[in-house]
């Protein structure tokens, strides 16, 4: 018989977690953009407006799933970004154990859903290791992705470890996906163990970029946006105070000089701009549709009365990195500079503004929408001193234990506070010793005393905010903080902007949040002396919690040579090799490299001989009814193609593409020249290459293009498996 490690009454836990999403697009919270879950788990329990995020992805998640500091478990930037500093490296230690590895200890079933980005990027193939996965972090089953992003249509997925290819099928939705796995799951936990309580993380990838859903749910929205981002936080500001989620006497803070005013639109681009906001909305929409059929299956299961849930609406604000709207927000990620005009001439060549939102594009919005989804605070994600980067607002429903109350909680909290809640309302203390391991302590605070005390005083009495040097600290209804260096949507600057800063010599602003809710009275040259006490207190939090040196992060947008990638110069495939990461395989867009390959094939042959990438961005080698082709998709603005003049005709051969980049600055030029059997057969000059990652997600394979397909001349016939035998394939990387 099992021992009981915990009361009868355990409650099941479900944590939702939304992507990209901020305080002011919600209709619950006043915003325009309709969501019902979120609705009906804030009218079934009680709300939260003061509820902090880290400003970015991975570090929120490890601060929600370990209950410390991002920073303390080495996540102070995405898993991508990752350096050497042990603040941010990536690596969640087994001193730091996630809320999963402790409750399986007490006879919790444990499952993950959707987006994890807590895997260090170099430890994501088919050889692991998967002590870093979800499953090596405590959860019993996970199904979704590993990286930061993935497409809707053909995500990169993964059932525990094992790969999984979705349906090449147009009614396929990653989120619809998603809640139909969970679903099943708790299907399967009331079969096999219906007296275990159970902890379920779903977090979808949406609405993180790109912005994929279907043409209808975007149509939802159409003309509803019509006047622009700077009316809609009007509008949502006044809603908001109607609504009680923000004080009567907020004010709504003005937009940054360095962004721009729907005004500063031309006429001509306003439909672009206009239909990539109705498309976000009725991506944000479908996803919140999912997780409502979440809920409704846990009531069906008789489960609803005893399952806290908490959706958090947001792992940070609403992003700017779309730029001045895109459809590859790769380029921004790269720091490439371009144009609207340049993504609006790419964009019709696909086929127009219908193409937004479906396999063809990348798309993520304008900054401007971004802003004014974080209505009524300054700035976007990426930005840790202002709560448009970290303010999301939260609910909490747990039936059997909270009452439904509509008077909002006002307390400032941190995502850090998550886990403490939780081990509060099971009623364990957190472990000294995990699987051996000794533990560091808890960094949040619980928030439990929240639940019957709406006007409790809050218990939180002093949080640190860093991300790309934009930092700050709250302490006792205080609130210090830096911009930084790094402005989201304007990222090709930072390197400009990075020669002349100094963390030192940097001004900060100082605000009473007790009684300027959206930061918008800076009262630092009224009081200096507060000032300077609150730059001090960053300090010393910061120091201990592995912070320094500040900036860290952005390391890799000045030296993307520096970023990870494979350790090896050389290496032999065959059409064994398929699913390996970009960021595990060879740099074939970005340095100088041979390949080789011996193949056999017959007449007219057709199929990928290997791809990396996809249509996004990335290269690809095929054939082509007997052609020999050669593309460089560069993140959709501009494909470089080489085909050769005739035929190949069947038989073995020996293929060679040969790259030979101008210099080892990022964005170089290319030249790539392709021989068959030692006689050259095509060439081409590529003008500007990716200095980073073609995409975030996408794959590296022999012999077929699995994904996202590279190239629209064979994106019907995807996954284009190559009709013939590929005996091995040679890379070597060159030096320029």
């Amino acid at each position: 018989m099992e021992p009981a490690r915990l009361s009868g009454d355990a409650p099941n836990i479900l944590i939702v977690l939304l992507d990209d999403v901020g305080f002011g697009l919600s209709d619950t919270v006043g915003g325009e953009v309709h969501t019902p879950a979120f609705s009906r788990v804030a009218k079934a329990g009680i709300r939260y407006n003061c509820f902090h995020t880290t400003s970015i992805c991975s570090p929120t998640r490890a601060a929600l799933l370990t209950g410390r500091n991002h920073h303390r478990v080495h996540s102070g930037t995405i898993a991508e970004r990752a350096v050497d500093w042990d603040g941010y490296t990536g690596v969640i230690g087994k001193d730091t154990a996630t809320i999963a590895e402790v409750l399986r200890h007490y006879g919790y079933t444990t499952s993950a859903f959707g987006k994890w980005h807590n895997t260090p990027a170099n430890q994501t193939t088919a050889m692991g290791p998967f002590d870093r996965w979800p499953t090596g972090h405590g959860f019993d089953y996970f199904y979704g992705f590993v990286a930061g992003e993935t497409s809707q249509w053909e995500p990169r997925l993964y059932e525990n470890t094992t790969p999984v290819e979705p349906p090449h099928d147009e009614s396929y939705h990653l989120s619809e996906d998603l809640a139909d796995k969970a679903i099943g799951w708790l299907r399967q936990h009331e079969a096999f163990s219906p007296n275990a309580p159970f902890l379920m993380y779903w977090a979808s990838g949406a609405a993180h970029g790109p912005h994929h859903i279907f043409k209808d749910w975007a149509d939802k929205y159409k003309g509803k946006f019509d006047d622009g981002w700077d009316a809609y936080r009007e509008r949502v500001f006044a809603r908001q105070k109607e609504h009680g989620w923000i004080p009567a006497d907020a004010e709504l803070t003005p937009r940054a000089d360095t962004m721009q005013g729907w005004e500063d639109i031309p006429e001509e681009q306003r439909p672009f701009q206009r239909r990539l906001m109705e498309i976000f909305a009725g991506f944000l929409e479908h996803v919140d549709a999912q997780v409502d059929r979440l809920l409704d299956e846990v009531d069906r299961l008789g489960k609803a009365d005893n399952t806290i849930v908490l959706y958090i609406f947001g792992d940070n604000g609403s992003s700017a990195e779309g730029q001045r709207g895109s459809i590859s927000e790769l380029l921004a990620q790269n720091g490439i500079p371009n144009t609207i005009e340049q993504q609006m001439d790419a964009l019709e060549r696909l086929g127009g503004l219908d193409v937004l939102g479906s396999p063809k594009t990348d798309n993520m919005y304008h900054a401007g929408w971004a802003w004014a989804g974080n209505t009524p605070f300054h700035h976007t994600k990426l930005v840790a001193s202002h709560f448009g980067g970290t303010r999301n607002p939260m609910a909490i429903s747990w039936p059997k234990r909270i009452k439904p109350d509509e008077a909002m909680r006002g307390q400032f909290h941190h995502v850090n506070d998550i886990v403490p809640t939780l081990y509060e309302v099971i009623g364990i203390t957190a472990p000294e010793v995990v699987d051996g391991h000794d533990q560091k302590p808890l960094d949040g605070v619980s928030l439990a005393y929240t639940f019957g005390a709406a006007d409790a005083p809050t218990r939180k009495n002093v949080q640190y905010f860093e991300n790309n040097a934009s930092r700050g600290i709250y302490s006792d209804g205080w609130y210090a903080c830096a911009f930084g260096p790094f402005v989201p949507w304007d990222t090709p600057s930072t390197a400009e902007r990075l020669r002349n800063w100094d963390a030192a010599t940097e001004p900060w602003e100082l605000y009473n949040i007790d009684e300027d809710f959206s930061q918008a009275r800076d009262l630092s040259s009224r009081h200096p002396e507060k000032l300077e006490e609150m730059k001090a207190l960053f300090k010393d939090v910061s120091r201990d919690n592995l912070v320094w040196p500040i900036g860290a992060g952005l390391w890799l947008r000045i030296h993307p040579e520096d970023r990870i990638a494979s350790p090896y110069r050389r290496w032999r495939f065959d059409q064994s090799t398929v699913r390996m990461p970009e960021f595990n395989a060879p740099g074939l867009g970005r340095q100088s490299s041979r390949v080789e390959i011996e193949a056999e094939f017959p007449d007219k042959a057709s199929g990928v001989l290997y791809a990396l990438g996809g249509f996004s961005g990335g290269l690809t080698l095929f054939m082509d009814r007997g052609e020999l082709v050669y593309e460089y998709n560069m993140l959709i603005l501009d494909r470089f193609q080489a085909r050769s003049s005739a035929p190949i005709a069947g038989g073995k051969h020996r293929i060679i593409v040969e790259t030979r980049f101008e210099s080892a600055q990022p964005m170089a030029p290319a030249h790539v020249t392709l021989t068959v059997d030692g006689a050259a057969v095509a060439e081409v000059a590529v003008a500007q290459t990716v200095p980073a990652a073609f995409t975030a997600s996408e794959t590296f394979g022999v012999g077929v293009d699995l994904g996202s397909p590279v190239s629209p001349d064979y994106f019907d016939r995807r996954p284009f498996h190559f009709e013939g035998r590929i005996e091995r394939m040679d890379v070597e990387i060159l030096e320029n």
